[in-house]
């Protein structure tokens, strides 16, 4: 401070804190659209994009989107939370819905169907790269949970045994995301058709269950009791939280 200039009483330095954290989300908002720059680059070139077309869409040089990503695989990474993000958007919101059973399933079927062929090369470009692996089967992992405790929730609303709840849950998962990458691929049917075929075999399932054991579900009238998932995904290390509630219809 030069001499004979004294602060003003009462004033204060500039909060180193208050620099750090208007930089950290500067930095946050550069890499989202960085990775925003990306999904548009991906969804027209293909799952081979490279970085160099990446940072001329984004209207800067590939030194500077170094210093948000390491690599192309970090890339990768932050558009598989991105996607992350777009599939609960949708699914969240199906499976929560206040419907009966049938069309509640129906519902979150087609919104994963609708979510990746909206984003094909997104879905291939993670489900065949190391680090975009990791992110699918968050993912998978993520929605099994919730779907777990769910599923759990119901059965033992009617009384039944809740053991069956895991194992559904993630054949339920595998059993959608299996058929949907055979769709993806093939494309021999409309997403209609697939939603219908997937929505019958999976009631077919909870229903046979139900009636095995003297528990009668009407899949076109809406349950009692509404349970609702409370599903956020975690950091890239794929962690995931996870919660079901309980609503009744039209209270929520």
């Amino acid at each position: 401070m030069a001499d004979g200039v004294k602060p003003t009483r009462g004033s204060k330095p500039p909060s180193r804190d208050g620099r750090r954290t208007r930089w950290t989300k500067h930095r946050e908002e550069r890499r989202a659209e960085f990775v925003e720059a990306a999904m548009r680059v991906l969804a027209e070139v293909g799952p081979e994009f490279g970085i160099e077309q990446v940072a001329v869409e984004a209207g800067v040089t590939k030194p500077v989107l170094y210093r948000h990503f390491s690599d192309k695989a970090d890339l990768v990474e932050a558009m598989g939370e991105r996607g992350t993000h777009i599939l609960l958007d949708r699914l969240i919101p199906a499976l929560n819905s206040e419907e009966a059973p049938l069309p509640r399933i129906r519902k979150s079927i087609d919104a994963v169907l609708g979510t990746l062929e909206d984003y094909p090369n997104l879905y291939w470009v993670l489900a065949r790269h190391g680090h975009g692996q990791e992110v699918v089967q968050a993912d998978k992992e993520l929605i099994a949970t919730a779907l777990s405790a769910l599923i759990g929730d119901y059965l033992r609303s009617f009384g039944l045994d809740s053991g069956a709840a895991e194992p559904w849950a993630y054949g339920i998962v595998g059993f959608v995301q299996n058929t949907a990458e055979w769709w993806l691929e093939r494309r021999s049917m409309s997403r209609d058709s697939v939603t219908e075929y997937l929505t019958v075999l999976v009631w077919a399932a909870i229903d046979g269950f139900a009636r095995q054991r003297d528990v009668v579900i009407d899949p076109n009238v809406p349950l009692e009791i509404n349970k609702v998932i409370q599903m956020s995904p975690g950091g890239s290390s794929g962690n995931s939280e996870s919660d079901v509630a309980e609503a009744g219809n039209g209270d929520r």
